[in-house]
């Protein structure tokens, strides 16, 4: 633990993550790559370590969420306003996917009034205005600062042009990475409630998301197709239960805290996950269509990563090389968002990274270099003392 009381080896495995989402971003316009450093095709059966990085984060959202719900308890927090926070952070998350997917495709410039590069960099300054966070300040002048910002979110909204005529407004598509992100997070946070941190119900709660993914795979109609439409966000938030899992086995203060318990018993979760995951192979591993074992898999790995590193930070000490991801780790979603803004600046101003980063060595080492960089200026907003509250 650290002297603020966080868990150094969870802030480690969340800043790993971000580091490694933008290592893999960067590296996806890059030519000549192994398949293991590649998203396998949706009907591939199978996955590559590209592949459990999205589902790491769900796995970390996870970790976090019963010693988030804890600390809200023991400053007694009202249930109402717990809840609020979750639902405000929930349709923040699916804000920022809805806009991001609307802006990568789907979108009709010659019919806009702006270059969509330029909507999308207004969009992340109206998203900043919203989300800055006060360090629990509430005031006249923060609130009039969220309001100008959802107010540029509703004008960007409404100028927004999609099809080929322009004449369909913004629709979710798929959501985006951060609206999966934000239905698992509210799906995940009403079943850790019926659970009520007892690993027996948790255990439960992840079959029963399971068990409707492969119910909604395979009742076909006349079922209530309406009921059983959602397996994505099912198999998605059965990954951020995993996470919670994880976390009440190795944290919940009723269970003694002996050296080496948290890594024995990420690895003995590890073992159940994997082969739950094997058991449903007859489902294909996709992480495209979400499928079961993906999930299962995918949240093994990340059982077995956690209980290495906090078998090396808290048990052995090993706690330099945390420095590079910690930027990260306390301003994940900023982090994430840099590139996006770089990118989006690029665009609008006709630049482009020099065409030797697109293939190869080259691009594997630009792309390393990238995501260290983009730790950099994470740092950097840190000192200056922004960062996104979601």
């Amino acid at each position: 633990m650290s002297s603020s009381g966080r868990t150094l080896s969870i802030d480690a495995f969340r800043g790993l993550t971000i580091f490694v989402m933008v290592f893999v971003n960067q590296l996806a316009g890059v030519a000549g790559m192994p398949d293991w450093l590649r998203h396998m095709p949706a009907d591939a059966d199978a996955m590559s370590i590209v592949d459990v990085v999205f589902p790491a984060f769900l796995f970390i959202v996870g970790m976090s969420l019963p010693l988030a719900l804890r600390q809200r308890r023991a400053r007694g927090e009202a249930g109402w306003r717990l809840w609020q926070h979750v639902l405000v952070r929930t349709l923040g998350l699916l804000v920022f996917g809805v806009f991001m997917v609307n802006a990568e495709s789907g979108y009709s410039e010659r019919h806009m009034v702006m270059p969509i590069a330029l909507w999308s960099l207004l969009f992340y300054a109206a998203a900043l205005l919203v989300w800055l966070d006060d360090r629990g300040r509430t005031s006249a002048a923060t609130r009039w600062r969220r309001g100008l910002g959802i107010a540029a979110l509703v004008v960007l909204a409404l100028l927004y042009r999609g099809g080929a005529d322009g004449s369909e407004p913004m629709t979710p598509q798929w959501w985006g990475i951060l609206g999966l992100i934000g239905w698992a997070y509210l799906i995940a946070c009403v079943l850790n409630e019926f659970a009520r941190a007892r690993v027996a119900m948790l255990a439960l709660m992840i079959v029963a998301c399971l068990a409707y993914a492969c119910a909604a795979r395979s009742i076909a109609a006349p079922a209530p197709q309406w009921l059983l439409s959602q397996p994505g966000h099912a198999v998605h938030a059965a990954i951020v239960l995993c996470g919670a899992l994880l976390s009440t086995l190795c944290f919940d203060p009723a269970s003694p805290r002996t050296p080496g318990a948290a890594a024995a018993r990420s690895v003995l979760l590890a073992l159940v996950l994997a082969l739950a995951g094997a058991l449903l192979r007859s489902y294909s591993i996709s992480k495209i269509h979400a499928t079961p074992s993906w999930a299962l898999y995918s949240a093994a790995w990340c059982a077995l990563l956690f209980g290495l590193l906090h078998w090396l930070i808290e048990e052995r000490g090993l706690r330099a090389w945390t420095r590079l991801v910690q930027p990260a780790a306390i301003n994940p979603l900023l982090a994430y968002l840099i590139p996006f803004v770089v990118f989006a600046a690029m665009q609008w101003l006709g630049l482009a990274w020099p065409a030797v980063f697109a293939q190869g060595l080259p691009g594997l080492a630009w792309a390393l270099l990238h995501a260290v960089v983009v730790m950099g200026l994470a740092e950097g907003l840190n000192r200056a003392r922004i960062r996104l509250l979601l």
